[in-house]
């Protein structure tokens, strides 16, 4: 499987920069500093790169508060690696690491 994000409609993809990551082992899209330009719809788009079939979910509104509070917790850092990760010789292992916290 591999995962997408469509913005507002198709086929306006979610580009990956240096705000935005989109999780080929959890699907899930992160985006860092939000900014007035990256509120609207979401949807994500999962193929099946063996069939070539594609599956929308529903789109997911984001929106900016105007209460200006974001909510503070403590640093974290979330991994989910599994406790071995076996590869071969020469190939690339890309593992995820995010840093959340205010």
């Amino acid at each position: 499987l591999t995962y997408a994000w469509i913005f507002n409609e198709y086929p306006t993809f979610v580009h990956q920069d240096n705000r935005r990551f989109v999780s080929q082992e959890t699907g899930n899209l992160y985006i860092a500093k939000v900014e007035t330009s990256d509120v609207g719809n979401y949807t994500c788009v999962v193929t099946n790169t063996v069939t070539n079939s594609k599956v929308l979910g529903p789109p997911t509104p984001l929106v900016l508060r105007n209460d200006g509070v974001m909510g503070e917790y403590e640093p974290k850092i979330e991994v989910q690696f599994p406790e071995t990760v076996p590869s071969a010789k020469g190939t690339t292992v890309k593992l995820e690491c995010f840093a959340l916290g205010k």
